[in-house]
């Protein structure tokens, strides 16, 4: 992971970020309050509020963590990181809450930010592919037969809520799906012999989907800071396909289909962030793309070069890991 690899600079440029912004409209009359969503071992956390407390005091007398994490090991992983700490470094600003955030009730009022760093790429995906002749989107479905083979099937779209709900406003970004845009290759595959009666597969974030409306109605107040993969190799057939992976004698494998058997593969997904930004906007602004500035979407990079200590994390060779590398991670900053 990128936060354990570049420990405690990655860290420390979120925290810098998440100060400036703060000192700049909430600081001193309101606290700085963070939600971070799925931690981890706590590293980020620890990153973060180190920095705080040692760069900014007054800030950090004023600084509430609130980690949601759905894993109960986990949970107890942070919990056990705090109390191990020696007393006048303890983090006492810090609660976790052990529930998933799809799971989330809790009305939060106040102006928060809410961290997602390399989380969601592990977000549940829907397929869908688009019939030839009506454009029309079907889902697919995951069968079972006796011998424990996997077979996908389709039904239309409609059956789905979610789904539905998705593309729905999806349709108001004026986003055009790459499986569509070439009508003149659709239909010349329609008068191929034996031609297929659908589209190639589609990889769509349903579950993000649900985070966006998770945070307009618990979060009302909320500052997005996300950060995670915009694309991957070796990924299976279709648009934002993830990729499928084993390990096999010390070397990650890559598959070529999603249908593989739980428990022994990862699969993570890339995220098209700029349809996020409008999807955002959407959802969470009610305002169309271009209509608010303050949501943007950066490379890794440039949120470095604006935020981390490139002095400090380049090495004798004149390199810098933070930003020669993970050039394939982007940001949305809300």
């Amino acid at each position: 992971m990128l936060i354990l690899k570049t420990k405690p600079w990655y860290g420390y440029a979120i925290a810098k970020y998440l100060v400036s912004e703060y000192k700049l409209n909430l600081f001193p009359h309101k606290d700085l309050i963070i939600y971070e969503m799925g931690a981890g071992n706590g590293t980020l956390m620890m990153n973060i509020l180190d920095y705080i407390q040692q760069n900014e005091p007054a800030v950090y007398k004023r600084t509430q963590y609130n980690i949601i994490e759905i894993s109960g090991k986990l949970a107890e992983r942070q919990s056990q990181r705090q109390d191990v700490k020696e007393a006048k470094d303890q983090h006492k600003c810090v609660k976790i809450i052990n529930k998933s955030i799809f799971d989330w009730d809790i009305h939060v009022p106040d102006q928060c930010f809410f961290l997602g760093m390399e989380v969601i790429d592990n977000f549940a995906h829907d397929l869908i592919r688009y019939d030839l002749e009506t454009l029309r989107p079907y889902q697919a479905l995951v069968s079972t037969d006796a011998k424990g083979d996997y077979t996908e099937v389709y039904e239309p779209v409609g059956n789905d809520a979610l789904i539905s709900r998705y593309l729905a406003m999806r349709d108001q970004t004026r986003y055009r799906s790459p499986v569509l845009s070439r009508q003149l290759w659709l239909k010349c595959l329609q008068s191929l012999p034996l031609a297929p009666n659908m589209t190639s597969p589609e990889f769509i974030p349903t579950k993000l989907f649900m985070l966006l409306e998770t945070l307009k109605t618990h979060f009302p107040q909320h500052r997005l800071v996300l950060s995670d993969f915009s694309e991957l190799p070796d990924s299976v057939e279709g648009v934002d396909a993830p990729v499928v992976q084993t390990r096999y004698r010390g070397t990650m494998v890559p598959c070529s289909t999603y249908m593989v058997q739980p428990g022994w593969f990862d699969i993570f997904f890339p995220t098209n962030f700029e349809l996020l930004r409008d999807l955002y906007l959407l959802v969470c602004r009610g305002s169309r793309a271009g209509n608010d500035k303050t949501v943007k979407v950066l490379t890794h990079r440039e949120f470095c070069e604006r935020y981390g200590d490139v002095e400090r994390t380049t090495t004798k060779s004149g390199e810098n890991p933070m930003l020669m590398y993970y050039e394939n991670m982007k940001m949305i900053l809300t």
